[in-house]
């Protein structure tokens, strides 16, 4: 379980199987939301909370492929990372500087992206670099 895998590329199990937990976690309830939101919205859209939403369940319901090809989704994954990490530092640390983030809508998001930091601890950076930078197989 904590050793490197030839079934996996030399990647830990540990690793594999934490990835998909979190894989299908955006797949059930992520993409269970923004499907519901996009599928059940009426009136006119705001065009800019219209491609969130649509982002949204896309990339969600790629996230599904990851439950069964989890090496071959990785860039999903690195998406979702980038993203949460993006907002944590643009909108939420900002406001915790100010003294605003408590009790706003900013601090019930917060506490779920802070959560990437499991999917980082338990990513193959090696392996990331290796086949998606480099190209290697």
């Amino acid at each position: 379980m904590f050793r490197p895998s030839d079934e996996h590329k030399g990647i830990r199990p540990i690793q594999i199987y934490v990835l998909k937990l979190f894989f299908l976690l955006m797949f059930v309830f992520a993409s269970s939301d923004a499907w519901a939101e996009l599928l059940t919205h009426k009136g006119e859209w705001n065009p800019e909370i219209a491609v969130a939403w649509c982002s949204i369940a896309a990339y969600t319901t790629l996230s599904g492929i990851g439950i069964f090809h989890t090496l071959k989704m990785l860039p999903i994954m690195i998406f979702m990372i980038f993203y949460k990490a993006l907002w944590l530092v643009f909108v939420a640390y900002p406001m915790w500087q100010n003294g605003t983030l408590a009790n706003s809508e900013a601090l019930d998001w917060s506490q779920i992206f802070i959560l990437i930091l499991i999917p980082i601890i338990f990513m193959p950076w090696k392996y990331i670099f290796k086949t998606f930078i480099l190209g290697e197989d």
